[in-house]
């Protein structure tokens, strides 16, 4: 139920990207399985059978999703001392191997968090969950009502603004902010047939800048930032690709404006950048990564001190997990069950927070999730 968009397809200081050596990792990975969750995968639920961890906030706290033994998707939050709490959205469809349910996307530092939840006729909404346990729905105006349409990828930031995607009734998306007082903007980047805000958290700041990418009518994407007045900014990776649903995709950005994402060259090889607020654009890969077709570094995840978290295959197409610190250092890891079999196996990062750790998911060799924390 989850629209998992992977388009397999740090410091303001220049200097800092020179730098690519390596370190060891400091730990190894904390994995976690909420209570309840399928310890087998399935074709009903994959790719997202068991426990997926999607953002942490700079208190320690995790949200994520996972399915359980019938198919069904629920939100989670994490505590800082490992209890998990399950929770379902008002409304999700709870059908036993429909695969609808509640999907936790993003949490704010007051605990505040966001997400898209499934209704029974496979409708998506978006929802705001508040620490107390209470819930806000909401759908974007001209969100389809149609199987698979409405609105998805719910973010949000401190000032509790939210930001996302919906699904018109023809079925393209489009992006849109929605501010605590419950008013939509919609928005298309010019050229755009098919907008898609950041999916899950990090692309939203708390100054209301959002990041994502667009489809143009040749097909291929572009990154771009829209400015809380409404400009936008579109970029490519350089030799990025085009055509074929290939190119480039902004994934967050941090209260600097300094943005993180990854594209893929005219080769097939993904490369994670860094673009920073005067439009200049640094290209910041993992040295273990492979230069081959599908291989390379993918995702970006920057925090505010400058920290980027993502991804990389390397020459034997394994997935692995990877920090790159604001002084250019890379640091390397792999949860304790991840497998290496090749994608989807292996390290998947989503989410840093403020202190650096990384939360994500590890897929190990039965195909099945599990959420990992990793810390510096």
């Amino acid at each position: 139920m989850k629209f998992r968009i992977i388009n397999l397809v740090f410091s303001l200081c220049p200097l800092a990207a020179l730098t690519t050596s390596i370190q060891s990792s400091a730990q190894e990975p904390i994995e976690f399985d909420a209570p309840g969750a399928a310890k087998v995968s399935s074709p009903a639920c994959a790719p997202d059978c068991g426990t997926l961890a999607q953002a942490n906030n700079d208190l320690g706290v995790i949200v994520g999703f996972y399915t359980d033994k019938y198919v069904v998707p629920h939100g989670f939050l994490r505590n800082p001392d490992g209890r998990v709490i399950s929770f379902d959205a008002p409304g999700a469809g709870l059908g036993h191997g429909l695969n609808q349910g509640t999907v936790a996307y993003s949490i704010n530092d007051l605990g505040v968090i966001a997400g898209q939840y499934q209704d029974s006729n496979y409708v998506f909404h978006g929802f705001v969950r508040y620490p107390d346990g209470s819930f806000t729905k909401f759908d974007a105006p001209g969100a389809g009502t149609g199987a698979f349409q409405g609105t998805v990828f719910a973010d949000l930031n401190l000032e509790g603004e939210t930001a996302g995607i919906y699904f018109d009734g023809n079925n393209v998306a489009h992006g849109f902010v929605r501010s605590p007082s419950g008013q939509f903007t919609s928005f298309d980047p010019p050229g755009s047939v098919g907008t898609y805000s950041d999916s899950g958290a990090d692309g939203l700041n708390n100054e209301g800048a959002v990041v994502g990418y667009y489809v143009d009518a040749s097909n291929t994407l572009h990154g771009f930032v829209r400015d809380p007045d409404g400009k936008f900014a579109e970029f490519d990776g350089p030799g990025a690709a085009k055509g074929g649903y290939t190119g480039t995709l902004a994934l967050s950005i941090n209260d600097l404006g300094v943005i993180a994402g990854y594209y893929q060259d005219s080769s097939g090889v993904f490369h994670t950048f860094v673009r920073y607020p005067d439009g200049s654009l640094t290209v910041v890969d993992d040295p273990e990564a492979g230069t081959g077709y599908f291989q390379g570094t993918f995702y970006g995840r920057i925090n505010l001190e400058g920290a980027i978290a993502g991804s990389y295959f390397d020459a034997n197409n394994v997935v692995h997990g990877f920090e790159r610190a604001p002084d250019g250092k890379f640091t390397n890891f792999d949860a304790p069950g991840a497998g290496k079999g090749g994608f989807p196996q292996g390290t998947e990062t989503n989410s840093n927070n403020g202190e650096g750790a990384v939360v994500g998911l590890d897929v190990d060799e039965n195909n099945l999730n599990h959420g990992f924390l990793w810390r510096p």
